[in-house]
């Protein structure tokens, strides 16, 4: 037999450090490769990290709470020969390769005044075979006390699903490993219409007047990190720009239903303003780039990130090479996206590698806003309200008014990689994707 060291793996370019949620295997245990092994919490998202090995815990390195780099050893294992004798080949291999070029192109000094200097249009290939995605981690499990007075622990799937649908868990039969309650089970909970009859305490429960503190999750406390990064090292510039979305709200009402019976999902909106999107960053590829060490790398596919409220937060699933879709292969993938985002079941897979985001803060009801751009991308566009108001058109007559179905679209640029002319440029682009759309228009 012979140690080794686990380390916590790395899970995207942005994510440098992750929170130890909950150690679900103890020092002296017996695990087969793949068995889960620790609760992890990164920004991105929330797993399982399976044991990269068949053979023994030897001890834990980093404790429950504790906040590690990403890549650094968080536990020991004994293991057999064979398998010592592969790792180590794998780490020498993995330290003599040189650093993979990733997505992209670096552009030196691209622009220099505020209305736009110029752009050197250099040859977009993907220079990165996409990596193969590392199965990790999950939020800190909850403690509960159960019915006879001892702690459970639950996963944050688990807890999630339990709080969305009103589920006490300690009333629940877990069928897991050593009585574990399990996502399934939670789902026979739902099915059968058990519910608890205690709301769990919120942030303003208490009596009135009183103020509380509450500390945020790993989660919570994550975003907030990333929220601030993004606005300290970004100079952020805003532009809105009006759309005229009449004709497209034609093209979803007369088209909906036959789009569902042939596709099996919902016409959206969604679906309508990603397909605009990630052809106007096809058109306007600066848009679609970061800020490196003070170049530019312009990325070589367009993958598109949708802000979505989840129950711990903001999460930013991504649709790869989504500029090779059409209006209903986003719509099928949006929605079950979308749906693992709102359960907490994203995969690790389902957040790498996002190029720009698309934040839809049009469903809460906004008409005007200036998000913050997901670091390091170059920037965020917001789709908000489609509103009837009247505006003034123009005709064969000459001017008229009418009523219209308008709606903002509000872009958060990094104004380090683009000016005025290229954040106008990407607005035009995607209001006359938006406004293309009729009645009778064919969907792809």
């Amino acid at each position: 037999m012979a140690v080794i060291g686990i380390e916590l793996p790395q899970v995207g370019e942005s994510v440098t450090e992750a929170v130890i949620g909950k150690w679900l295997k103890q020092p002296g245990d017996t695990i087969e490769k793949f068995d889960a092994l620790v609760e992890v919490v990164t920004d991105k998202v929330s797993m399982e990290f399976p044991a990269p090995h068949t053979g023994v815990l030897k001890s834990i390195i980093a404790d429950e709470g504790e906040t590690v780099p990403m890549g650094a050893v968080i536990a020991e294992m004994d293991v057999d020969d064979a398998t010592s004798k592969a790792a180590a080949v794998a780490s020498e291999v993995k330290a003599e390769a040189p650093a993979p070029n990733r997505v992209g192109t670096l552009v030196q000094g691209a622009n220099v005044g505020p209305t736009g200097g110029t752009f050197r249009d250099t040859a977009l290939e993907d220079q990165m075979a996409q990596r193969t995605p590392v199965a990790s981690p999950a939020p800190a499990t909850t403690p509960v006390t159960g019915p006879a007075g001892g702690e459970r622990t639950y996963s944050p799937v688990v807890s999630r699903l339990a709080a969305a649908n009103g589920i006490d868990l300690s009333t629940v039969t877990g069928t897991g490993r050593d009585g574990r309650v399990t996502k399934g089970d939670v789902q026979v909970a739902i099915a059968a219409g058990t519910s608890s009859s205690t709301a769990a305490p919120t942030a303003h429960d208490g009596p009135v007047g009183n103020d509380r503190v509450i500390d945020p999750s790993p989660i919570r406390q994550m975003i907030a990190n990333h929220m601030v990064r993004s606005v300290r090292e970004i100079p952020h510039a805003w532009s809105t720009v009006e759309v005229d979305m009449t004709g497209l709200v034609a093209c979803r009402t007369a088209q909906r239903d036959l789009f569902r019976e042939r596709h099996g999902v919902d016409l959206t909106f969604l679906a309508f303003t990603a397909h605009a999107a990630t052809r106007a960053l096809r058109e306007n590829p600066l848009v679609n780039s970061s800020w490196e060490d003070g170049k530019i790398r312009l990325k070589g596919r367009v993958n598109l990130g949708l802000a979505v409220a989840a129950p711990d937060g903001l999460v930013v699933p991504v649709i790869h090479d989504s500029d090779r879709e059409g209006i209903s292969g986003l719509a099928q993938r949006i929605a079950p996206l979308v749906e693992r985002a709102r359960t907490g079941s994203l995969a690790l897979s389902d957040v790498q590698g996002g190029t720009f985001t698309l934040n839809n803060t049009g469903t809460l009801g906004s008409i005007l806003g200036g998000a913050i751009i997901n670091h390091p991308q170059a920037a965020i566009v917001t789709t908000e309200s489609i509103v009837k108001r009247p505006v003034v058109v123009s005709g064969p007559a000459g001017d008229a008014i009418a009523i219209r179905s308008m709606m903002n679209i509000c872009l958060s640029f990094d104004h380090r990689i683009i000016d005025g002319a290229e954040a106008s440029s990407f607005m035009q682009s995607f209001k006359n994707g938006l406004e293309a759309w009729t009645s009778d228009s064919e969907l792809d």
